[in-house]
């Protein structure tokens, strides 16, 4: 017999970094709440291929809601991330002004960065542009600093967020595809909405209930909004493919070079990564498949021409990895953040790469949504302290640490040789509330496996530890 559930009181679907600050954030005031997503892990689709900088918001339009979620989630992402261990650098950035247009548009630009709240940026002109950025290609004719621009880790962000929820009450159903939600009649107003799933070796028809259902996939987000009664947008998956180079690239680049913006989209960026590597990316093209993660000739043809004017010696240096990352872009300009409060449903759709930033102030929104629709919130409560893994190259590490090592001496078991990651770092991550079940999710966890060889040397080891955890597991 099918075991049947009290109904949740808010069913969030999708575990992105969005996703998950929203469950971390209700979850707070004493209700009952599910995080529901198809992967095997949170942070598992757009999430985890995010070109990683923490935005002031300074070229956000303004008077959207993008711009103001992502300025005030800039001040919350930034103490958070300090309260918690994620490692954030400020390195702060450089748009480079590389023709006559771009050069007349910084004006317009910096008056928009006054608008959206930040006064900290500065027209500079050619002299001073190569005094920070001595390694630029030629023709540089002015820019504009932005010095609140920060790097961050976008795998421990999501993971933090999750980590808490769960410390809250939440339920997480990951391998739950939702494949309909229907509204199940007689259970007062707004109705309860009953959310079919799809798992993975399981026979019998699953479902849960849920008085409100807050629509946070992604990728996927309008399918979610049609199901729900909603048709104002439609998500073209944007496909960003990124180079990754070898940390002795680093040197090379000491802050986020942008390009100016035009119409055609924000361009393509160098930037250093807090773990220690340089990225040059993203391209924009739409694609039509949702699963369109591949990298292409085409695409990396074109990342190499515009690095090639930007920073001419990084393209002598060794490319580390190459990945393709899609994000959810729509017909609209702004984030599609609306409530319905008649349904129960709350849509976060068209959430781009700004989302990141932004995580932990839509969380704040949509649960003020929430409660304007009826949900009842209890007294706030903080969740319980947490310290995430330091993944940071800039930040002490593991086996840096004589103390740490002393006192247990996996710390100091050097077992992936590229990223220093350590035997004592890896039975962390596999016994963590969240762990992972896959050797990318344990290297999003840890760094085991992505350095120079790829795996080459390590992977076998860190495959027979996950599957070892995983059999202990079931």
């Amino acid at each position: 017999m099918q075991r049947v559930e009290q109904p949740f009181d808010v069913a969030v679907v999708g575990a992105g970094v969005v996703g998950c600050a929203i469950a971390r954030e209700v979850a707070r005031y004493g209700v009952r709440v599910v995080l529901v997503d198809a992967a095997q892990d949170v942070g598992d689709g757009t999430s985890k291929a995010n070109t990683a900088i923490l935005h002031t918001g300074f070229d956000a339009t303004p008077g959207t809601l993008e711009a103001r979620l992502v300025r005030e989630g800039y001040a919350l992402l930034r103490d958070y991330a300090t309260q918690v261990g994620i490692p954030v650098e400020p390195v702060g950035a450089l748009l480079v002004a590389w023709d006559a247009e771009q050069l007349a548009a910084l004006p317009g630009l910096l008056a928009k960065a006054v608008e959206n709240g930040y006064p900290d940026a500065t027209i500079v002109d050619a002299g001073t542009v190569y005094r920070l950025e001595p390694q630029l290609g030629p023709g540089a004719l002015g820019g504009m600093t932005v010095p609140g621009e920060s790097i961050i880790c976008p795998w421990t962000t999501t993971l933090a967020y999750a980590t808490q929820a769960l410390s809250l009450g939440v339920e997480l159903r990951l391998r739950s595809t939702v494949t309909g939600i229907d509204s199940v009649a007689g259970h007062g107003d707004p109705p309860l909405h009953r959310l079919r799933l799809d798992r993975p070796g399981s026979s019998a028809p699953q479902a849960l209930t849920a008085r409100f259902v807050v629509n946070a996939a992604g990728l996927h987000s309008d399918q979610v909004d049609r199901w729900l009664g909603g048709e104002g947008f439609t998500v073209v998956p944007r496909r960003g493919e990124l180079v990754v180079f070898d940390k002795l690239a680093r040197s090379l680049v000491r802050h986020i070079v942008l390009p100016v913006p035009s119409a055609r989209g924000k361009g393509v960026l160098v930037a250093p990564t807090v773990y220690g590597n340089v990225m040059l990316g993203p391209t924009a093209e739409d694609v039509d498949d949702p699963a369109a993660t591949g990298s292409t000739e085409a695409g990396l043809e074109f990342l190499r021409g515009h690095g090639l004017r930007i920073l001419p010696q990084l393209m002598a240096e060794e490319v580390t990895t190459i990945y393709a990352g899609l994000r959810a872009a729509t017909e609209h300009k702004d984030y599609q953040l609306r409530s319905h409060p008649d349904r129960g449903y709350v849509c976060v759709g068209g959430i781009r790469s700004t989302g990141l930033t932004a995580s932990m102030a839509i969380g704040r929104y949509v649960t003020g949504l929430l409660a304007e629709a009826g949900l009842v919130l209890g007294p706030a409560r903080e969740p319980a302290p947490l310290t995430m893994p330091m993944l940071g190259e800039a930040f002490p590490r593991p086996y840096q640490r004589p103390e740490l090592v002393a006192a247990d001496p996996a710390y100091g078991q050097i077992v992936c040789h590229c990223e220093r990651v350590t035997a004592g770092e890896i039975r962390d991550a596999l016994a963590s509330p969240i762990p992972p079940s896959t050797v990318e999710g344990l290297s999003r966890r840890t760094r085991a496996r992505l350095g120079r060889c790829q795996g080459f040397y390590c992977g076998a080891e860190v495959l027979e530890r996950v599957g070892q955890s995983s059999a202990a597991g079931r």
